[in-house]
């Protein structure tokens, strides 16, 4: 199989530490980038917060039944992608390298390894994410190839050897995209961004190394050759310079006189033009300033209902994407006509504070449209014997007998 045949051939361990190495294992080819954009910390932090996030919600399958909706535990999709969608990798780093790639790449493109034979021949064995960088898409409007099947996905394994793919074979997950078929990257939009940011930084750098005041105008009256001319400023520039002469006093010769050009950091704006950088990067991804944090704007109160923003602002259609793409390609029609369906499990998003949880499930209870065992296992608890029964307020009384009590003799009346 040419996946583990793939991963097999790995016989070093290699550490998170190196940064290059440990991004191939998870499929990402990182050549076509320098080493300073795979430094970029806002960059990689956003990167981070997006693959984190889609990793730590929890996969399930859900069937529609009449009276709501129940966990598919039976069907053998829901332990495949809640606990190891291939052998090589648990659920959590599947949507990690998945997330990682659409992000990186603009799309990501994993395998769908049927059974080919036997009397399970047509079921799902395992998921595999595809290098993308070994991933070609052919789309074959004129039917050359198949009058079926008009988009194909030609792989390219270790031995050089190509393998062509349906799009029924794979499952391919998009980015920001313009034809629906290939996906922009956040990387190439970013690219010059992250260029300037770098850039702005290795001047700061250059500007602590020389003192903060390496340029100075050095007056001189009278006439001076070129070569006398070099061999002072060379003189100067050794006096001057450096982080051992800043603050020092700089003797200066009979008929010299020296001035510094200061340009203090106020004056540059580097403060500013660094926010800005920030705010565009994380703009790119969707990402809010207090998850890089930038808590200026932020407050005790209101971090809940940025996280809430987040999640609709930039999750949310995330997680539809996959879902969607899940329910057409592993799902067949007949499931999908009994109401099996994917969703990620978003409650730890969207989780309020206990206080404000409890107060929630008191009311939806009382109003008898939750029931306890429903509020126990969104809290992780055992169901109860009697858990499974609607109830609510026995004050309350139809709209259209309000006031019947106060009908002659006192008595209400049941109509």
């Amino acid at each position: 199989m040419i996946f583990r045949q793939a991963a097999e051939r790995r016989s070093n361990v290699v550490t998170s530490a190196d940064t290059a190495e440990f991004l191939k294992l998870l499929g990402i080819d990182v050549n076509n980038i320098s080493n300073d954009k795979l430094n970029e910390t806002t960059y990689f932090t956003c990167m981070r917060i997006l693959t984190d996030s889609v990793s730590k919600l929890g996969l399930k399958l859900y069937k529609e039944k009449n009276n709501g909706i129940e966990k598919a535990t039976d069907h053998s999709l829901y332990r495949l992608l809640k606990l190891r969608p291939n052998p090589y990798m648990s659920s959590s780093d599947f949507w990690k390298a998945v997330e990682f790639q659409r992000l990186h790449h603009g799309h990501s493109v994993v395998y769908i390894d049927f059974v080919k034979r036997g009397r399970d021949a047509g079921k799902i064995k395992g998921l595999y994410p595809l290098n993308m960088n070994d991933v070609k898409i052919w789309v074959d409007d004129a039917g050359i190839i198949s009058k079926d099947n008009a988009l194909w996905y030609v792989y390219k394994d270790k031995k050089e050897k190509e393998h062509k793919f349906k799009h029924s074979e794979v499952l391919h997950f998009k980015g920001l995209t313009a034809d629906g078929i290939t996906g922009l990257s956040v990387r190439e939009y970013l690219a010059t961004i992250i260029e300037n940011a770098q850039a702005g930084q290795k001047f700061v750098n250059n500007y602590f190394k020389n003192g903060l005041f390496a340029r100075g105008l050095l007056q001189y009256t009278g006439d001076i050759s070129p070569d006398n001319m070099k061999k002072m400023q060379e003189r100067f520039e050794n006096m001057a310079n450096g982080v051992t002469n800043a603050g020092r006093i700089l003797p200066v010769p009979l008929g010299f006189s020296f001035t510094t050009l200061n340009t203090s950091m106020t004056d540059a704006q580097f403060n500013e033009i660094s926010s800005a950088t920030i705010q565009q990067i994380t703009s790119a991804f969707g990402i809010k300033m207090h998850q890089v944090n930038d808590l200026s704007r932020a407050t005790y109160s209101n971090i809940s209902e940025q996280q809430k923003e987040f999640y609709i602002d930039t999750l949310q259609a995330i997680l539809t994407m996959y879902e969607q793409e899940l329910n057409y390609k592993l799902l067949l029609q007949q499931e999908l006509e009994e109401g099996y369906f994917f969703r990620f499990n978003v409650d730890s998003i969207l989780r309020s504070d206990i206080k404000t949880r409890y107060e929630a499930y008191r009311i939806g209870i009382q109003s008898g449209f939750l029931k306890i065992n429903e509020v126990r296992d969104l809290e992780n608890l055992p169901s109860t014997e009697e858990g499974d029964t609607l109830i609510c307020n026995g004050n309350m009384i139809p709209v259209k007998l309000a006031g019947k009590q106060y009908s002659k003799g006192g008595e209400s009346t049941n109509e």
